[in-house]
């Protein structure tokens, strides 16, 4: 296993995922729930801050590797399920969301996984939709961790929609996907 500062990054992601989650499960008294949002949003900010770096680094550094190309989207995968899980317990998004945006991932992982087995993996390579949908969700996210009104701003309000129009973009960018991967798909289960 490869190990540089882009991987050194990706790991330090998956390490923030208990503490993104955890600060709202502290004994009683710990932190208010206005205390809880800000340091549990700051610590997502800084998490999708890395996922940003790490990629920019290993492409700058020529350090790109077939260990950091699979560990860094689990690490963004893993992030944000567990992010939308704590946020259904908080009641801050809701099962139809998080369904959407969870199962999204789970099949277009399974589906470039199966597309690279059989070397056709440039046909669900990442696109602008897909990019656009991550850019929505990492907006909303730390507005619904942190979920206090700034001013007349209702910040819970505006994270929950932003969500919802990310889960739209997951369900076309899902589309997309599968629209790319299917005379593959089509061919395979044909022969």
């Amino acid at each position: 296993m490869p190990f540089n500062i882009p991987i050194l990054l990706t790991w330090l992601r998956v390490a923030m995922i208990p503490m993104v989650v955890g600060v709202f499960f502290l004994p009683d008294g710990w932190l208010t729930m206005e205390e809880s949002g800000i340091i549990s949003s700051t610590i997502f900010i800084i998490a999708a801050i890395t996922d940003w770096f790490d990629g920019f680094l290993a492409r700058r550094w020529n350090e790109v590797s077939a260990f950091g190309a699979f560990l860094d989207p689990v690490a963004d995968k893993l992030l944000v399920a567990g992010v939308l899980l704590l946020l259904l317990q908080l009641d801050r998004t809701n099962f139809v969301i998080a369904f959407i945006i969870i199962g999204r991932e789970i099949t277009i992982s399974a589906l470039r996984e199966w597309m690279a087995q059989i070397g056709a993996s440039k046909s669900v390579a990442v696109s602008s939709i897909g990019k656009i949908k991550t850019a929505a969700q990492m907006v909303a996210i730390p507005m619904l961790l942190y979920g206090q009104p700034i001013g007349s701003l209702d910040i819970l309000w505006l994270g929950q929609h932003l969500l919802e129009i990310a889960a739209i973009l997951t369900i076309w960018s899902m589309l997309y996907y599968l629209q790319k991967a299917w005379p593959t798909i089509k061919d395979s289960v044909g022969s």
